[in-house]
């Protein structure tokens, strides 16, 4: 069993990897990070801040950037990353981190997200599909890791 965190480098997947980090040590849980990127996509990768505005797509670098700030935050946590459709659904993503997560045995999803599981959600929003999967347990949190915290102050976030 294991904590799965779908991190996509904002400030609430990097406070959701802290947390599932902090859950994992006191709880003897390994923790797996999950990024999921849509192919080709250089418009999604700019707007997660994965290219810089004059970079070329290329999935080997985007990946190794991201198993890099992974290990910035929790050198600790396994990185693995899914590929979907350039014009992958919400759905479709949350379907594929589902997936993820049942792949690594996830006891429990870990989700920075500020509108994940509220009473009212929309339809396309993919942490509420994620957090609505019976299958594990879902930490959702919804407010970033202070900007004087060690674990930002040291990895540079």
């Amino acid at each position: 069993m294991g904590i799965l965190v779908p991190f996509d480098g904002s400030d609430l997947s990097v406070a959701a990897l802290v947390r599932a980090t902090t859950l994992g040590d006191a709880f003897s849980e390994s923790v797996v990070a999950v990024t999921i990127v849509p192919e080709s996509d250089p418009e999604y990768a700019r707007e997660h801040d994965w290219l810089g505005p004059d970079e070329e797509f290329d999935m080997g670098e985007i990946v190794a950037r991201l198993h890099e700030r992974v290990a910035d935050v929790a050198p600790e946590a396994d990185f693995r990353h899914e590929v979907v459709s350039r014009y992958a659904s919400a759905g479709r993503i949350a379907k594929t981190l589902r997936g993820t997560a049942k792949t690594v045995d996830a006891s429990l999803v870990v989700i920075g997200s500020d509108n994940a599981g509220r009473m009212v959600s929309s339809i396309h929003s993919v942490g509420s599909s994620v957090a609505s999967d019976e299958a594990f347990d879902v930490l959702i949190v919804r407010r970033p890791v202070p900007k004087d915290s060690a674990v930002v102050e040291t990895s540079g976030w």
